[in-house]
């Protein structure tokens, strides 16, 4: 089964077929850095994460571009507002770009920690004026653009095309619809490819227009082109700014460069929290480290980096994804279930002799779920059913494993290799660095219940079989199962 995504262009699922042979171009919207990244981030990033993972195990080399918005988006998220940097400037009484390198940091922190691996380039806005300026320029020498009061905006009428991705008709878009009605644009639909800064205004750069700085949609059009060219093979991002964002970064590049611009737009839904659309002005933000630590009303714990990667990749990225404290502690579970099955995979691998041969029936089993995995993710990477044939394997593992019978080195050493391939390499939620018996908090529960093994047994030496059969009585109830071998007492947590 070849790769099929679903292009927001066309509005329906497509064969994935790139540009150049063997070469795919991938940008992707970034964020702009005013405060820590929150969980709707997560949700974006991590998608995309897969998806640039997916396409070079298929064995595509990817360039993949993510920016950094550090000027030029406005609070109202079109011509209104101030500089979302600059008003956070001013709130913490800083210079914009100590706003920036802070949490830029923070980002890049907050994205290592759930295994997103960072993109081959990150350019910033504010580092690709002149490029925009130039995309200005173009634009009314073209006819596309004109200039007004040191503003220069896009005239929506002079491109009939706008509209093709959000599907929204120049004719039916309303005044004043995430538009500012702004008294120097000829027609209230135009938007801003540069911006007149007043005096007062911490980030500017001179212009033919005046003092100024880009306008939000025209910074991702010119880094686009930049790095990647025109047209490119995917871009990505939030569904929430398929409109005015998208459309414009389209209707900017197709006019200035008369070539197509992004050919496959894949876009992620959006996340609420218990329910309820997420924003800071409804009091549920909830951002990435709160996440991890807890520190948030609605979280009654915290939760390990992986785990709410492995929530995130639960749902498809086309659908909305819920964060309720609920579904972290079930997807919570689930992870530990899987990290202590691949631990003690690891843990027997490192202890038994080389050789022998991977078994023919337990070799079947492994290509049975690897084309599972396979046929989910080449369908518009549909991590829920991979996820579900990584956990049928696991099963399949554990059964293996607890039998009777002996597993070679080279069985376990075949087990081991598909759970970093699918898991790690693809997924990203198994560690390469997994000690024998475990990784994380599956390593210190591997730790703990040997503790207890060893305590039972020393009990059992010294003829004390009430205490012995206390300590395996309550490591059964909380669903830890002890198995007496001849080689001593292994554990499994019970499926």
């Amino acid at each position: 089964m070849t790769l099929r995504v679903y292009n927001y262009l066309s509005r329906q699922e497509e064969e994935f077929t790139p540009l150049t042979p063997g070469f795919v171009g991938m940008y992707v919207c970034g964020p702009t850095v005013y405060g820590d990244a929150h969980i709707g981030h997560a949700k974006a990033y991590i998608t995309f994460d897969v998806v640039h993972r997916w396409l070079e195990y298929l064995g595509y080399r990817v360039r993949y571009v993510q920016n950094i918005t550090d000027v030029g988006h406005l609070v109202g998220d079109g011509d209104e507002g101030e500089d979302k940097i600059g008003k956070q400037a001013r709130l913490e009484k800083v210079e914009p770009m100590e706003i920036v390198e802070h949490y830029t940091r923070n980002y890049f922190r907050d994205m290592d920690l759930l295994n997103v691996r960072r993109p081959d380039i990150s350019p910033r806005a504010s580092g690709h004026v002149p490029e925009q300026i130039e995309l200005a320029q173009q634009l009314i020498e073209q006819g596309f653009a004109y200039a007004s009061e040191g503003n220069v905006y896009f005239s929506v009428a002079s491109w009939p095309e706008y509209g093709k991705l959000s599907r929204r008709k120049v004719d039916e878009l309303e005044e004043g619809v995430r538009l500012e009605v702004a008294g120097d644009k000829r027609d209230p639909r135009d938007f801003a490819v540069w911006r007149a800064a007043d005096p007062n205004h911490l980030m500017q750069w001179n212009s033919p227009w005046g003092a100024g700085f880009p306008g939000w949609h025209a910074e991702c059009t010119v880094m686009a082109r930049k790095y990647l060219g025109l047209p490119f093979d995917i871009h990505g991002g939030g569904l929430e700014n398929i409109f005015p964002h998208n459309e414009s970064e389209i209707a900017q590049a197709e006019a200035a460069y008369g070539d197509g611009f992004a050919r496959y737009w894949l876009l992620n839904n959006m996340v609420t929290i218990d329910g309820s659309k997420m924003g800071k002005s409804l009091g549920n933000s909830l951002n990435i480290q709160q996440a991890l630590t807890g520190d948030h009303p609605r979280l009654s714990q915290p939760y390990p980096p992986l785990a709410i990667r492995f929530f995130i990749l639960s749902s498809h990225y086309r659908q909305n994804t819920d964060f309720n404290d609920e579904g972290l502690k079930g997807a919570a579970r689930g992870y530990e279930r899987l990290i202590s099955t691949v631990g003690r995979v690891r843990q027997m691998l490192a202890a038994t002799a080389a050789g022998g041969q991977v078994s023919a029936q337990f070799a079947a089993v492994i290509d049975e779920h690897k084309a599972r995995f396979t046929e989910a993710m080449n369908n518009d990477f549909n991590t829920p059913q991979a996820l579900a044939a990584l956990f049928d394997f696991n099963r399949a593992v554990n059964s293996l494993i607890n039998g009777d019978e002996p597993v070679s080195a080279a069985t376990l050493g075949a087990i081991d290799e598909t759970y970093r391939t699918l898991g790690g390499d693809v997924l990203g939620i198994i560690p390469a660095e997994i000690s024998a018996g475990g990784g994380g908090s599956a390593g210190l529960e591997d730790d703990l219940v040997r503790i207890l093994i060893d305590l039972r047994a020393a009990a059992r030496k010294n003829k004390d079989f009430a205490t012995a059969d206390a300590i395996r009585n309550k490591l059964t109830e909380i669903g830890v199962v002890l198995q007496d071998g001849p080689d001593g007492t292994t554990w499994k947590v019970a499926q």
